[in-house]
C-alpha cells in the first residue's frame, strides 16, 4: 500500500489533544491517531450508508399486509436465530 504524506494544520488546543491522546499511551505518534480517526470515519460511514440502503428497500417495498403482531413475531424468531436474543 503506498504511503501518502499529508500537511495538515491544528490549533494549539487540538494539538494538544492530540498529544494528550500519545501521552497516556492510547497512540504512539500523531500519524497514528489519525489514521484511527479516518478508519473510525470509514466504519461509521459505511453503517449509515447500510441503514440508509436498508431504509430506501423498505420505502421501496411498498406497504405490507401482515399485522404489527407478525412482523414482531418474525423479528424476534430472526434474532432468536442470530443469537441477539
Amino acid at each position: 500500500m503506498a504511503i501518502i504524506r499529508k500537511t495538515i494544520t491544528f490549533t494549539e488546543k487540538q494539538d494538544k489533544w492530540i498529544k494528550s491522546r500519545i501521552t497516556i499511551g492510547e497512540f504512539t505518534n500523531d500519524s497514528e491517531y489519525l489514521r484511527d480517526l479516518v478508519r473510525r470515519d470509514q466504519a461509521k460511514n459505511a453503517k449509515f450508508s447500510a441503514l440508509k440502503a436498508a431504509i430506501t428497500e423498505g420505502m421501496n417495498s411498498g406497504i405490507s399486509a401482515k399485522s404489527v403482531p407478525d412482523i414482531m413475531k418474525e423479528v424476534e424468531e430472526r434474532m432468536q436465530a442470530d443469537g441477539r436474543l
